[in-house]
């Protein structure tokens, strides 16, 4: 199989600030957009919405990237994607209502068109146990301080990562009486 991109541009930026050996003796890496721009573009280098898009070096080394600001990440071994468990039940079909005619359901292109036929259909309603629900947020903004703890397999303990001004991108949220999803 040929390297992406990214693969190639990792396995840069890994030899030039002996990143394995930095998280070996340290426990992570700290890296900035500055660094990664000079082999790629930091947004196309760091966006890894699936276990399965990671680079190659960090699927081999067990390594996940988080943002910490607007301009620097993260890297260690943090258990950075949940594995879910298939569940066998029966699949409930559901209407869409007809008169909705700018959404096609049958060719769902994007997370917000998936979220928007959801939303539409009662799917999220049907989820949540919430009769009414309305969207309230989404969009890119800034993170204020907060922090958050993470498992770190290397050490199998949970490591508080400290996050301050990071961008941050909500596909969509919504609201109910008592639920906020």
């Amino acid at each position: 199989m040929s390297k992406t991109k990214n693969d190639l541009a990792w396995e840069k930026l890994f030899d030039k600030y002996n990143i394995i050996s930095k998280i070996n003796d340290e426990g992570f890496f700290k890296i900035t957009s500055k660094q990664i721009n000079e082999f790629r573009e930091a947004r196309l280098a760091t966006k890894f919405d699936h276990k399965i898009n990671l680079p190659e070096l960090f699927r081999e080394n067990h390594l996940s990237i988080l943002p910490i600001t607007r301009g620097s990440y993260i890297i260690s071994s943090f258990e950075a994607y949940k594995e879910f468990n298939e569940i066998n039940t029966e699949i409930t079909k559901i209407s869409f209502p007809k008169y909705i005619e700018s959404i096609d359901y049958e060719n769902i292109t994007s997370e917000a068109i998936a979220i928007n036929c959801a939303f539409v259909s009662g799917i999220l309603s049907d989820f949540l146990q919430e009769d009414r629900l309305f969207p309230t947020v989404s969009g890119r903004m800034s993170s204020n301080e907060f922090s958050f703890y993470i498992n770190n397999s290397n050490i199998n303990k949970d490591v508080k990562v400290m996050v301050s001004n990071s961008q941050v991108e909500i596909d969509g949220g919504m609201r109910g009486k008592v639920v906020l999803l």
